[in-house]
Protein backbone atom coordinates (compact mmCIF):
# COMPACT_ATOMS: atom_id res chain seq x y z
CA UNK A 1 0.00 0.00 0.00
CA UNK A 2 1.16 3.27 -1.12
CA UNK A 3 1.91 6.18 2.08
CA UNK A 4 -0.55 8.98 1.62
CA UNK A 5 2.35 11.17 3.00
CA UNK A 6 4.12 10.04 -0.14
CA UNK A 7 1.60 11.07 -2.08
CA UNK A 8 1.10 14.16 -1.36
CA UNK A 9 4.59 14.75 -0.98
CA UNK A 10 4.66 13.99 -4.93
CA UNK A 11 1.65 16.12 -5.77
CA UNK A 12 3.45 19.11 -4.03
CA UNK A 13 6.43 18.62 -5.76
CA UNK A 14 5.09 18.56 -9.22
CA UNK A 15 2.91 20.97 -8.56
CA UNK A 16 5.79 23.40 -7.80
CA UNK A 17 7.31 22.27 -11.01
CA UNK A 18 4.81 22.79 -13.45
CA UNK A 19 4.38 26.47 -11.69
CA UNK A 20 7.77 27.28 -13.17
CA UNK A 21 6.47 25.75 -16.74
CA UNK A 22 4.80 26.96 -19.56
CA UNK A 23 2.46 24.94 -18.99
CA UNK A 24 0.77 26.61 -15.89
CA UNK A 25 0.91 29.86 -18.52
CA UNK A 26 -1.47 27.14 -20.94
CA UNK A 27 -3.59 26.71 -18.12
CA UNK A 28 -4.54 30.06 -16.85
CA UNK A 29 -5.32 31.06 -20.40
CA UNK A 30 -7.27 28.29 -21.26
CA UNK A 31 -9.12 28.48 -18.05
CA UNK A 32 -9.40 32.42 -18.74
CA UNK A 33 -10.85 31.63 -22.36
CA UNK A 34 -13.71 28.72 -20.63
CA UNK A 35 -14.56 31.01 -18.14
CA UNK A 36 -15.65 34.09 -20.91
CA UNK A 37 -16.80 31.20 -23.49
CA UNK A 38 -19.18 30.22 -20.34
CA UNK A 39 -20.06 33.72 -19.31
CA UNK A 40 -21.31 34.80 -22.69
CA UNK A 41 -24.03 31.74 -22.84
CA UNK A 42 -26.64 32.21 -20.66
CA UNK A 43 -26.59 29.44 -18.17
CA UNK A 44 -27.11 29.40 -14.44
CA UNK A 45 -25.47 27.39 -12.07
CA UNK A 46 -26.86 24.54 -10.12
CA UNK A 47 -27.49 26.73 -6.88
CA UNK A 48 -29.67 28.89 -8.66
CA UNK A 49 -31.59 26.28 -10.83
CA UNK A 50 -32.39 24.66 -7.27
CA UNK A 51 -34.08 27.74 -5.83
CA UNK A 52 -35.98 28.28 -8.82
CA UNK A 53 -37.15 24.75 -8.98
CA UNK A 54 -38.28 24.72 -5.57
CA UNK A 55 -40.20 28.48 -6.37
CA UNK A 56 -41.98 26.52 -9.31
CA UNK A 57 -43.08 23.58 -7.02
CA UNK A 58 -44.60 25.99 -4.33
CA UNK A 59 -45.85 28.19 -7.34
CA UNK A 60 -47.48 25.08 -8.97
CA UNK A 61 -48.89 23.77 -5.50
CA UNK A 62 -50.53 27.43 -4.92
CA UNK A 63 -52.08 27.08 -8.15
CA UNK A 64 -53.63 23.44 -7.35
CA UNK A 65 -55.00 24.97 -4.65
CA UNK A 66 -56.93 28.11 -6.04
CA UNK A 67 -57.79 25.97 -8.87
CA UNK A 68 -59.30 23.57 -6.39
CA UNK A 69 -61.33 26.76 -4.23
CA UNK A 70 -62.28 27.74 -7.92
CA UNK A 71 -63.95 24.60 -8.84
CA UNK A 72 -65.71 24.47 -5.60
CA UNK A 73 -67.20 27.77 -5.68
CA UNK A 74 -68.68 26.97 -9.13
CA UNK A 75 -69.98 23.83 -8.03
CA UNK A 76 -71.96 24.16 -4.73
CA UNK A 77 -72.87 20.62 -3.22
CA UNK A 78 -76.28 20.46 -3.87
CA UNK A 79 -78.88 20.94 -1.34
CA UNK A 80 -81.77 18.97 -0.30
Amino acid sequence: MLDPKLFEDFSQRLSTLMAGTPAADLEKNVKAMLSGFFSKLDLVTREEFDVQAQVLARTRSKLEALEARVTALENPPAQD
